[in-house]
């Protein structure tokens, strides 16, 4: 029956799915220290962790197991006793056909019981998701393994060389399983103009069914544990993760809120801060580099303190707010 094997899938879906979330929360564990550039609008914002940057993909996947495991609830129902549309004559026992073959309940209409593939639909839609959020961490992993950011370095076995550039290391494992993510929605939007129109109860429109869901099975199952072994042999680069915080003075924000505890109106502070920022690049340092003296010409209320204000690590430490970036908040997440 095409329940019990979506059922499997689901199954094996949710097993892959936590061996990634596990393997994301041991590479953060391993790099709790690390610091690098938090981005909004894909520009430099404000330090932030790499553990917590890799643990905001770990909740992402907890959603889609919990998804997943919400799904099986829908998916085992046993149709056995609806027959063609109305129902059977024999003295059958759907619950116990239902108990025996594992699954959970029994229809509640048999017309229902018939024509429904919500369970289907339900599933490729939780694929569509989890490549979505596969997605996203490739396109993060491709820009990172750039040479221009440096952030991580590619395994061999999930990378290839150019069969022109001798230096080149390809992510390719990483834009295949991107590129796969559009298969996967196709597979969703197939399946919902399937059956958009159909009447009750039976059509044999629903025997294209299976092709969409195999597809994005076949997809699913197998990138999740190629995400979860990529990143197991996939390096960090803390140094130039840590370059990288000096480039866009992503301690800014930390000076605004300094002079704003201070009494300072924060659209003043925030002028200041500006006018320090512009300052600071004009003589090619970060504000962390300039002396107190260059700092308060900018504003007298700004102190010896400022420093520890502006120190990365104090930054990022101070974000202590449950599911923030600070450490604490990380041995949370």
């Amino acid at each position: 029956d095409f329940r019990l094997f979506v059922a499997a899938c689901l199954d094996e879906w949710a097993a892959n799915l936590r061996g990634l979330i596990g393997m994301l929360a041991q590479r953060a564990e391993e790099h709790q220290d690390v610091l690098l550039p938090g981005c909004t609008h894909f520009q430099p914002a404000q330090p932030v962790s790499l553990a917590q940057h890799l643990l905001a993909y770990a909740q992402m996947f907890r959603r889609d197991h919990d998804r997943v495991r919400d799904a099986l609830v829908r998916t085992r129902v046993s149709p056995l006793g609806a027959a063609a549309l109305a129902g059977t004559t024999h003295p059958l026992d759907p619950g116990q056909v239902a108990s025996t073959l594992g699954l959970d309940g029994t229809f509640a209409n048999s017309m229902d019981a018939v024509s429904d593939r919500d369970f289907v639909l339900e599933a490729t839609f939780c694929g569509s998701l989890i490549m979505m959020h596969l997605s996203r961490l490739c396109e993060e992993i491709i820009i990172w393994a750039n040479p221009q950011f440096g952030f991580v370095r590619l395994p061999d076995a999930y990378s290839t060389g150019s069969s022109i550039m001798p230096q080149k290391k390809n992510p390719d494992v990483a834009e295949l399983m991107r590129g796969k993510t559009g298969r996967v929605y196709g597979d969703l939007m197939a399946l919902l103009t399937l059956m958009k129109g159909l009447p009750m109860a039976y059509n044999r429109d629903m025997q294209e069914d299976k092709e969409p869901f195999l597809d994005t099975h076949d997809t699913v199952a197998p990138s999740l544990a190629i995400m979860a072994g990529m990143l197991s042999e996939l390096g960090f680069n803390r140094e130039r993760m840590q370059r990288a915080l000096k480039a866009g003075f992503l301690n800014a924000t930390e000076l605004a809120d300094y002079l704003a505890a201070k009494g300072v109106p924060f659209r003043q502070a925030h002028h200041i801060t500006g006018a320090a920022v512009a300052f600071a690049e004009e003589q090619g340092v970060g504000l962390e580099d300039l002396d107190i003296a260059q700092l308060q010409r900018f504003s007298a209320d700004i102190a010896e303190d400022v420093f520890a204000v502006l120190d990365y690590s104090n930054a990022v430490a101070r974000r202590h707010v449950p599911g923030g970036t600070g450490p604490d908040s990380v041995k949370h997440q």
